[in-house]
């Protein structure tokens, strides 16, 4: 049996890709005498609930954020990270780690340090365009440097992609259109998809809230992910009397291919998660990306921009006038649409999760 220990949280842009690898290293050593997973991460990030919730086994360690700025916190690092690795070589030794595979964030960098001491092979995962503090340092040391976007500056980078689940790199959205729609009861007509990523975006919300009435009398429904803890600020749903379009606001979703499925385009933040499965499934999106952070989420998106497959507003420019000037003329025109879903095809790897997957396999076993 293979041991291979997983890395990554914080948000799902992190655990996503970790937990579409684990699928495809389960399904790829069932017939081989099976596998031991195990992954690491902290209470603070959102792995705490996914992963388990993914049927994934997790083990803590404590965070160790790294400060952006010269602060009193910043002194209190070195001390911090010692303790960490040392809790996740326990974590390596226990499990009898044959490789280690990991995502970024907070938790990784331990992780990588913990199995370089232990002379264990390092599989790293950048899913930005930008990449994290930890998976640069991680790349002078690892066997493969995996990355999802062309053109990421990591020494050694392999372009392989990004994973996504199985449920999203097998979505037929036409043949699943019908089904999606009547679990929202969606009515006929064109429908855009709204969502700010699993926290939502107070920016997309407000512009989205804003131009629904408009929305709604050109025959355009929405289906409008607010986020959890956004879900309060919004409109209850409406029908527009006229059209018979239809406002549909929900908090979370917790299968997403069922919403890219429903949907004819859809206005989002540029995280790699949603540049690449909206890529994925030949989904048309006004992506906005986050202002903050490395920049990263502006530069993931630039190969579908420049391919004209998607359209990107900066956040500081979305009001509800430009969300609708920039979705209405595409989203009632079939042809612009199906041109642009085209122009998606074949701009991503479909199944990264499974390359990735063999590369991982094939650390673990020294080749």
């Amino acid at each position: 049996m293979v041991s291979i220990v997983l890395a990554g949280g914080g948000t799902a842009g992190h655990t996503s890709p970790l937990i579409a690898t684990a699928e495809r290293l389960r399904e790829a050593t069932d017939a081989e005498g099976g596998i031991l997973l195990t992954c690491i991460g902290t209470p603070k990030g959102l792995e705490s609930t996914v992963i388990p919730a993914a049927g994934l086994p997790l083990r803590m360690i404590p965070p160790v954020p790294m400060p952006r700025r010269l602060t009193p916190a910043l002194f209190a690092v070195p001390g911090r990270l010692f303790g960490a690795v040392r809790q996740a070589r326990a974590i390596l030794d226990e499990v009898g780690a044959d490789a280690v595979v990991g995502f970024g964030g907070y938790v990784s960098l331990p992780v990588y340090l913990a199995a370089r001491r232990a002379k264990l092979p390092v599989v790293i995962h950048e899913q930005n365009a930008v990449p994290g503090l930890a998976n640069k340092v991680a790349a002078r040391f690892a066997r493969v440097v995996a990355v999802s976007f062309p053109g990421t500056p990591l020494p050694g980078a392999r372009y392989v992609g990004l994973p996504v689940r199985a449920a999203i790199s097998d979505l037929d959205r036409a043949a699943r259109r019908d089904a999606a729609r009547a679990a929202w009861a969606l009515p006929p007509g064109p429908v855009l998809l709204v969502s700010g990523g699993s926290q939502g975006a107070v920016a997309i919300n407000t512009a989205t809230i804003d131009a629904m009435p408009d929305l709604l009398r050109a025959g355009v429904s929405v289906l409008h992910v607010l986020g959890p803890k956004n879900a309060g600020a919004a409109p209850e749903r409406t029908t527009d009397p006229g059209t018979g379009a239809a406002y549909v606001p929900v908090g979370y979703v917790d299968a997403m291919e069922d919403a890219y499925a429903a949907a004819d385009m859809m206005v989002a933040r540029s995280g790699a998660g949603t540049v690449v499965e909206t890529a994925t499934v030949g989904l048309p999106t006004l992506f906005v990306p986050l202002p903050h952070g490395n920049g990263e989420q502006a530069r993931n998106a630039d190969f579908l921009i420049e391919a004209d497959a998607a359209v990107l507003v900066p956040n500081g420019e979305l009001d509800a006038a430009r969300l609708l000037g920039e979705v209405l003329p595409r989203i009632t025109d079939p042809g612009t649409l199906a041109t642009m879903s085209a122009a998606l095809g074949g701009l991503v790897p479909r199944d990264a999760a499974r390359d990735l997957a063999a590369i991982v396999l094939d650390a673990a076993a020294g080749r």
